[in-house]
């Protein structure tokens, strides 16, 4: 007694594979902005760190630091680097009245060759400089 199970073949599936990826290559283009959104607000939260750490710095010292391991901060391996970070932080300036710290991104993320940037200043309001 043999019982047929009903299944799929060969070429229904590859049919359904090739639907699929066409499917996917019409909805990427939409949704590499919020891919690049997304990644940005690990620049944002990190700068608003640093924002912190220098303003605790600048309560302590009456001036603002130009090195992170004053302020006790350490900027997350990058991806190059077999971490998770997508952005590098730098201090740009800093004064005994105020800081400006850069990040900017390691890859590009949607792929048009322009790099985000964000900055964060005695202000406290992250910035986008250059937007990917």
């Amino acid at each position: 007694m043999n019982k047929k199970l009903p299944s799929f073949n060969l070429q229904e599936m590859l049919i359904v594979l090739a639907i699929i990826g066409i499917l996917l290559l019409i909805a990427l283009p939409n949704l590499m902005p919020l891919i690049t959104k997304a990644k940005s607000v690990e620049a944002q939260v990190q700068l608003k760190a640093i924002y912190n750490a220098e303003k605790q710095y600048y309560f302590m010292y009456s001036k603002y630091s130009s090195d992170f391991t004053e302020i006790d901060f350490e900027a997350p391996k990058t991806t190059k680097d077999n971490g998770s970070a997508n952005y590098t932080y730098e201090i740009v300036q800093s004064s005994n009245n105020e800081f400006k710290v850069k990040a900017t991104a390691i890859t590009d993320f949607n792929g048009n060759g322009v790099f985000n940037v964000w900055e964060i200043d005695q202000n406290g309001v992250p910035k986008q400089i250059v937007a990917d």
